[in-house]
């Protein structure tokens, strides 16, 4: 975006949230956690030895370790034991029982997204890589996002995703829609390496990296009224989506607009 001036009354970036925005909430909580949920101990077993899964089992290790030093963190937390003192039967029972126990949690830790990332591994990710790529799993958004997207590319809007969800689960979503490929009208994908949703800081990362010249010209589109806060606290703009299966937002939501589809924004 270099060398690209824009007028204060262009809206010149927009970033989406997905799960409930841009993709119905049932999708997540319907589709792709009963799907991992099924299939963690057989992707387990099928490539322990590899050196992804052993690093992702390390990273699922240490926050398991974290939670359990912290006191009511995660209820069913369970110590992963290291292979050097225990079966390989054992460290996949136990992996297998904390990542199912994240899964009924709705966990949001940056461990468990990172191991959604990568290829032939143990969890989300790798697990619906594998969904996405026998066709077993299709991405899907609502009716109302590819029009607005094109609308959006045509207008010279530059459009992002900001997720809780891996990048590369974020690019798994929307390469594979009933609608087609959706990235051919995405800049990027930015997740919680970047920051936590609901810290304000996040969105002023945002800002900075999609080089516009005022945070006022990014529109932040979201169903979480917390996440809508932190990036009004930034600087941007925000609004709610209400979309059918969202939560009812809390009376305090009259400071943000709301709409029930992205051809309104």
């Amino acid at each position: 975006m270099a060398g690209v001036i824009w007028s204060s009354t262009h809206q010149a970036v927009v970033v989406l949230d997905i799960e409930g925005t841009t993709t119905p909430i049932s999708f997540v909580s319907d589709v792709l956690f009963p799907y991992a949920y099924n299939n963690v101990h057989k992707h387990l077993v099928s490539t322990f030895d590899s050196p992804e899964t052993q690093r992702d089992i390390q990273l699922l290790r240490d926050q398991v370790m974290q939670d359990l030093a912290e006191q009511g963190s995660s209820p069913g937390a369970t110590p992963i034991p290291p292979e050097n003192v225990s079966s390989k039967e054992d460290v996949i029972d136990a992996v297998v029982a904390n990542v199912k126990c994240m899964i009924d949690a709705d966990r949001k830790v940056p461990a468990l997204k990172e191991l959604q990332a990568r290829k032939s591994s143990v969890t989300f990710g790798h697990i619906w890589r594998t969904g996405f790529t026998t066709g077993e799993l299709k991405g899907q958004v609502f009716d109302d996002v590819p029009l607005a997207l094109e609308q959006w590319q045509q207008s010279g809007t530059k459009t992002y995703i900001y997720s809780s969800g891996s990048r590369e689960a974020q690019r798994m979503i929307f390469a594979s829609t009933q609608h087609g490929d959706l990235r051919r009208f995405l800049c990027g994908f930015f997740d919680t390496s970047i920051g936590h949703k609901r810290d304000p800081q996040s969105y002023k990362e945002i800002f900075q990296f999609v080089g516009v010249d005022d945070p006022s010209l990014v529109t932040f589109a979201t169903d979480v009224l917390e996440e809508a806060q932190a990036a009004k606290e930034a600087g941007l703009q925000a609004v709610i989506l209400l979309r059918p299966g969202n939560k009812p937002l809390p009376a305090d939501h009259t400071d943000f607009r709301t709409i029930s589809s992205l051809a309104s924004l």
